[in-house]
């Protein structure tokens, strides 16, 4: 699977996303997908619901090796439970578990390597097999962030 492929289903898929794929500044070349059906969210409020990053962030954000040829990351907002259900142990909770992962190889399911505690997970360069696999996350993503917007709008008025 490509990026673009990726990017394809999530707009085929599901209604009412923004997909932003910023072309300068330091989100340049990644995308960001949020649910946002009115378009109408506070940019400084959007938390997507998936995003794909194709670099490495400095310090920060690095042990994807996402600076390799063609190498990018699809990473996916699940639930503490959904968390739990995949890896054995909760967002957050400190486990020598999570570090047994090797977080630049490809085409394995795994704990984001810093966002895990926010119950972020990815997958590097996702075959066919592996984007199936990672589909209901997707959804649950997806649903997740279409309670939070209907949540908010509840709040607003």
């Amino acid at each position: 699977m490509d990026q673009d492929a990726i990017i394809h289903y999530v707009t085929d898929t599901f209604t009412g996303i923004e997909v932003l794929r910023p072309t300068d500044g330091p989100g340049a070349g990644d995308t960001f997908i949020y649910y946002d059906p009115q378009h109408d969210l506070d940019p400084t409020r959007q938390l997507p619901f998936a995003t794909i990053v194709t670099k490495d962030y400095g310090d920060f954000d690095n042990a994807s090796q996402l600076n390799r040829p063609d190498v990018f990351r699809l990473n996916i907002g699940v639930s503490r439970d959904t968390f739990r259900a995949l890896f054995g142990y909760a967002p957050g909770e400190d486990t020598t578990t999570s570090s047994d992962y090797d977080f630049a190889a490809l085409d394995r399911l795994m704990p984001h390597p810093v966002y895990a505690p926010q119950s972020f997970v990815c997958v590097l360069n996702p075959s066919p097999a592996t984007f199936e696999a990672v589909k209901p996350l997707l959804a649950e993503a997806y649903s997740r962030a279409a309670t939070r917007y209907a949540s908010s709008q509840t709040h607003r008025g």
